[in-house]
C-alpha cells in the first residue's frame, strides 16, 4: 500500500506519438506479401480481355504443361466447393435482382477482369506466365456502359435472365416536395456526375491461406479491414465452420473501402489450400487493381432545390442514377442509399424527397470508397446550393448561414427524417471563414477581374455532415443490411499491473494501437506505455465488427472504455475490501483508490491486480483477475460535420486550376489524439481534392478499360496538393460515452465540392456555370471557350 496520492495525468487529448509508426518507417511492418510458408504455392488468374461474351471452350493443356504448374482449374472444376457464390450483404430492397457471382465464371463473363479460370504454380512467376497459355474462346455479347443508356428499353442485358438492366429503386420522401417548390419563388435544377474512382492504396490485395498442422483449420492472412466478415461470409461460401478459419490482417497498406469486402480471390486461395493441403498465396498486381477491385463513386445525381426570394430553401429533390457494375459486391447497392439521409446537409427545410435506382453495366463492381454515399451527397447538395445562390444573386457563404440548423445538443430531426446527434453549425462555418479571410478574397477577386486578369480566383465552400459511429443494429436491420453495427472490446490487467486490449476493430492506417491505450490509459490511471493493444486477428479477438464508416472510435473506442470502466469498478469492489471500506467511499484518483476526505491508506490500480491475481483474500464469491469484455451497440449514427474552403487560381488560358489554400474546421467530437485527426484529414482531403481534380476510371463504349494503370489514372503526388490549414470545433455527441464523432471520412467528404464550386466560382463571371470532375485543364479550358463563344 501507499499513503501518497498520485497526481492524475490525462492522455486523451494529446497528441502523443503514433506507436504503429516506428516498424512501418523503418521497414519492419509485415505486409501479407512478405508472409510464404514453406511450400507455398502461389495463384495467378485468367481473366476476360472482353467486357460481355460467352464462354465457349476453356483450352488449359498448354498451361497444364508450364514448368512449375500444380494445377489449372476453370469454374465447372470448383462448382463443387462452393455453397454459394460472393454474397451480398445488404440487399436494399425486396424486390432486389442479385446476379449470382461466381468466384470463377461459368459460363458467361460480365466485365473485363472477370475470372474464368485459375493457375497453381511454384512460383508466381510461372503461374502468371501459365496463365496467358490458358486459350478461352468466348462469343462477344454487346456491352452496355452508360447506366442512364442502360436503362434505354432497346439497351443490351448484362444479365439476360433478368430482363432489365434495372437493379432496385429506393425511394424516402418526408413531407410534401412537390408543394414546397410550387411554392418557391426559385427553383434549380442540377445534374451533377459522381465519376468512377479506384482506391489506389500503396498495398494491394493479397491473401495467403496455410493449412493448420492438425485440426483441419485454415489461417488466412489477407491484407483487409474487415477480417471478421472475410471468417464469416468464407465460412458461409465453402461451409468450413467458422471455428476452423483464422483470420489475420497484418499491416494494411491502405483499405479506403476498396478492402472493405470479400473477394473472389480470397474464396479461391481458401477451398485450393484445402485442396492442396499446403500454403496457397495470391498477390494482386496493379493492372488487377484497376479491374478486379471494386471501384467507388459512379453516379447521375439530378437535383432540385426551391427557396424563397431572400434565399429560406423550402424543399428538396434528389433523383440518383447508381452504377452497380457488373454484379453486387458486399455493400454494393446500399452505398447510393447511404447517402440518402445526408443530402439535406446543415440545412433545415420543409420537404424532402429521394429516389435511387441502382443499375447494371459491363464494368467492374462499384462499392465502398471513403465517405462512401455521403461524400457524393455533400457534393451534390453544395454544388446545387451554389447554383441556388447564383440564381439568387446571393453570396453563397450567405445563402448556407441563412438555412443552418440552430444548435442543438440532443437528437434533432432535419429533413430527411433521421436525427442528426448534435451540432453547432454556425461557429465551424464562420471560423472557416475567418481563418480563410474570406471577404479579403472577395474583395481580391472583384479587383482581379476588374483588371482583366487571365488568371481568376475562386472560393468554394464545402459543408457536410456523414453517417459515421456505423452503425445501430437496430437502423442496420431496418435497411436490410445483414451486419450488426456493435463492436467488442475486453480489457485486462497482468498480475504486474499492465494492462491488454483486445479490439474487435481492424485498423489500417486510423492510429488504433496509440489512441485505444490513451484511453484505457486514462480510466486505469496508468501510463499509455503500459498498455498493449492487440486487433485484427479472429483467434485473438473472435468477437468484431472491423473498421469502415467512421465507426472505430465511436463505436469500438467506446467498448473499450467500457471494458475499462468495468475493470474499475470491479478493482473498487477488490480496493474496498482491502482497506476496509465502503465502495461508496472510495475515489479513485490517478490510478490510487483512497478513502475520499481521509489522509488514510491508499492502494493502487497496480496493487489491486496482484491482489487479483493472487486471488488468496477476494470479497466472497468473486472471480479472480481484473478483467472484463465489453459489447457496444450505439443507440444512433454520430454526425460529424465541418466546414472547408478551397481558393483556387484557374488560368483560362490553359484550363489550369490550382488550388492556393485549402482551410477545414471540422468537428468530430470528442478528441482523443488531435495528431492522428489531423492526420486522417489530410489524407481524406488528398482523396477529395484529387477526385475533384485529377482521378477517373474511364472506360470506352465496348467496356475497355482506357484508364488501365497508372500511366492513364492520375494519382496526384505530394507535389501536386496544397498545405492544409486545419482547425476544429468540439461538439460532443450523445449517442456513446466518449462524446466522440469520427473523422476518419470528413476530409474526402467536404474537399470535392469546395474544390469545384471554386472553379466555378472563379469562372462564372464569364459564363462558365457547370463542370464535371475531374476538372482537367483541358475541360475547363473548353468550358471557357464555348462560354466564350456563347456570349460573343
Amino acid at each position: 500500500m501507499t499513503d501518497t496520492v498520485q497526481k492524475p495525468i490525462t492522455h486523451v487529448g494529446r497528441s502523443l506519438p503514433r506507436r504503429e509508426d516506428e516498424a512501418l518507417l523503418t521497414g519492419r511492418g509485415t505486409w501479407t506479401d512478405d508472409i510464404a510458408p514453406l511450400g507455398t504455392v502461389h495463384l495467378a488468374l485468367v481473366r476476360s480481355p472482353v467486357a460481355h461474351a460467352r464462354i465457349t471452350a476453356i483450352d488449359t493443356a498448354a498451361a497444364r504443361e508450364h514448368a512449375g504448374v500444380v494445377a489449372v482449374l476453370t469454374g465447372a472444376d470448383l462448382a463443387g466447393e462452393f455453397a454459394i457464390g460472393i454474397p451480398c450483404g445488404w440487399p436494399v430492397t425486396e424486390d432486389i435482382l442479385v446476379p449470382d457471382h461466381q468466384p470463377l465464371a461459368l459460363t458467361e463473363v460480365n466485365h473485363v477482369g472477370d475470372a474464368v479460370a485459375v493457375v497453381v504454380a511454384t512460383g508466381a512467376a510461372a503461374a502468371r506466365d501459365a496463365a496467358e497459355l490458358v486459350v478461352v474462346d468466348y462469343d462477344e455479347l454487346p456491352a452496355v456502359v452508360d447506366i442512364e443508356a442502360a436503362l434505354a428499353p432497346d439497351a443490351p442485358l448484362v444479365h439476360e435472365e433478368f430482363g432489365t438492366n434495372h437493379c432496385y429503386t429506393w425511394p424516402l420522401a418526408v413531407g410534401d416536395v412537390d408543394a414546397a417548390l410550387a411554392e418557391a419563388d426559385v427553383v434549380v435544377e442540377g445534374r451533377y456526375i459522381q465519376q468512377r474512382v479506384m482506391a489506389s492504396p500503396m498495398e494491394p490485395r493479397a491473401v495467403v491461406v496455410t493449412p493448420d498442422a492438425v485440426g483441419g483449420g485454415f489461417t488466412i492472412h489477407t491484407s483487409t479491414q474487415v477480417p471478421h466478415f472475410v471468417r464469416d461470409l468464407l465460412a458461409l461460401m465453402t461451409g468450413i465452420s467458422d471455428t476452423k478459419l483464422r483470420v489475420v490482417a497484418p499491416d494494411v497498406g491502405g483499405g479506403f473501402g476498396a478492402k472493405l469486402n470479400v473477394y473472389a480471390e480470397e474464396a479461391l486461395a481458401l477451398v485450393l489450400a484445402k485442396r492442396l493441403r499446403r500454403p496457397v498465396k495470391w498477390t494482386e498486381t496493379r493492372s488487377e487493381h484497376h479491374i478486379a477491385t471494386t471501384h467507388g463513386r459512379g453516379q447521375v445525381q439530378y437535383m432540385t432545390v426551391g427557396a424563397t426570394r431572400d434565399g429560406k430553401i423550402l424543399g428538396m429533390k434528389v433523383r440518383l442514377v447508381a452504377d452497380m457494375g457488373a454484379y453486387l459486391q458486399l455493400l454494393t447497392p446500399g452505398i447510393a442509399v447511404f447517402g440518402a439521409f445526408t443530402y439535406c446537409g446543415l440545412y433545415d427545410f420543409g420537404a424532402y424527397d429521394f429516389s435511387c435506382q441502382g443499375v447494371f453495366t459491363n464494368l467492374t463492381p462499384t462499392d465502398a470508397y471513403r465517405g462512401a454515399g455521403r461524400s457524393e451527397a455533400a457534393y451534390a447538395h453544395e454544388r446545387v446550393l451554389d447554383d441556388l445562390a447564383r440564381a439568387l444573386e446571393m453570396d453563397p457563404a450567405e445563402l448556407r448561414l441563412r438555412n443552418l440548423h440552430p444548435p442543438f445538443s440532443e437528437p434533432r430531426t432535419v429533413p430527411s427524417g433521421v436525427q442528426y446527434d448534435s451540432g453547432d453549425y454556425e461557429p465551424c462555418m464562420r471560423r472557416a471563414m475567418e481563418l480563410v479571410d474570406y471577404d479579403g478574397l472577395r474583395e481580391e477577386q472583384r479587383r482581379r477581374r476588374a483588371a482583366g486578369e487571365a488568371v481568376e480566383i475562386g472560393i468554394g465552400i464545402g459543408n457536410f455532415t456523414e453517417s459515421g459511429g456505423l452503425s445501430p443494429s437496430k437502423v442496420a436491420a431496418g435497411v436490410r443490411l445483414q451486419s450488426g453495427g456493435w463492436e467488442a472490446a475486453t480489457v485486462r490487467m497482468t498480475t504486474a499491473g499492465r494492462a491488454e486490449v483486445v479490439t474487435g476493430t481492424s485498423p489500417h492506417g486510423q492510429g488504433h494501437e496509440t489512441a485505444w491505450a490513451q484511453i484505457v490509459a486514462d480510466s486505469l490511471g496508468i501510463d499509455p506505455a503500459d498498455v498493449e493493444v492487440f486487433h485484427s486477428d479472429t483467434m485473438i479477438a473472435p468477437f468484431g465488427r472491423d473498421t469502415y464508416g467512421s465507426r472505430s472510435l465511436a463505436v469500438g473506442g467506446s467498448a473499450v472504455y467500457g471494458a475499462a470502466e468495468k475493470v474499475v469498478d470491479k478493482a473498487r469492489k477488490i480496493a474496498a475490501h482491502i482497506l476496509e471500506a465502503s465502495e461508496d467511499d472510495l475515489q479513485f484518483t490517478g490510478g490510487v483508490f483512497s478513502v475520499a476526505g481521509t489522509s488514510g491508506p491508499s492502494v493502487t490500480i497496480q496493487e489491486v491486480a496482484g491482489a487479483a491475481s493472487l486471488a488468496a483474500d477476494l470479497p466472497e464469491g468473486m472471480e479472480p483477475n481484473l478483467t472484463a469484455d465489453h459489447h457496444f451497440d450505439p443507440p444512433n449514427f454520430t454526425w460529424p460535420f465541418g466546414t472547408h474552403i478551397a481558393v483556387v487560381e484557374v488560368d483560362t488560358e490553359t484550363g489550369m486550376t490550382t488550388v492556393r489554400r485549402f482551410v477545414a474546421v471540422d468537428d468530430c467530437g470528442r478528441i482523443v489524439n488531435p495528431q492522428i485527426v489531423d492526420g486522417q484529414l489530410h489524407g481524406g482531403i488528398a482523396q477529395g481534392i484529387s477526385q475533384a481534380l485529377y482521378e477517373h476510371a474511364t472506360f470506352d463504349e465496348a467496356g475497355q478499360p482506357t484508364a488501365a494503370t497508372l500511366a492513364d489514372y492520375a494519382v496526384p503526388a505530394a507535389s501536386d496538393l496544397p498545405g492544409f490549414e486545419l482547425d476544429q470545433t468540439v461538439t460532443l455527441s450523445p449517442t456513446n460515452p466518449l462524446g466522440a464523432k469520427g473523422i476518419g471520412e470528413s476530409g474526402a467528404i467536404g474537399s470535392s465540392p469546395a474544390v469545384v464550386n471554386a472553379a466555378i466560382d472563379a469562372l462564372a463571371a464569364r459564363g462558365v456555370t457547370h463542370l464535371d470532375m475531374p476538372l482537367t485543364p483541358q475541360r475547363v479550358w473548353r468550358a471557357v471557350v464555348d462560354a466564350a463563344k456563347v456570349i460573343a
